[in-house]
């Protein structure tokens, strides 16, 4: 099943602020990511995948 990141925190029970500390980014960053306004990087991609535990193809990046 593919999620956005929003649905990946939501699910996970995380507000972005948790997110954010955790991957050591700005709450900002986080949030452009969720709606679309940037994108991370491959490392960051990989972090997130450990974070919610999923794989890449399994992420929806909006645009």
């Amino acid at each position: 099943m593919r999620l956005t990141l929003k649905a990946l925190r939501a699910n996970s029970s995380m507000k972005q602020s948790e997110v954010a500390q955790k991957l050591g980014i700005s709450t900002t960053t986080w949030s452009k990511w969720e709606n679309g306004k940037s994108f991370p990087d491959v490392a960051q991609v990989k972090e997130i995948e450990k974070l919610f535990g999923v794989a890449y193809d399994d992420i929806i990046f909006l645009s």
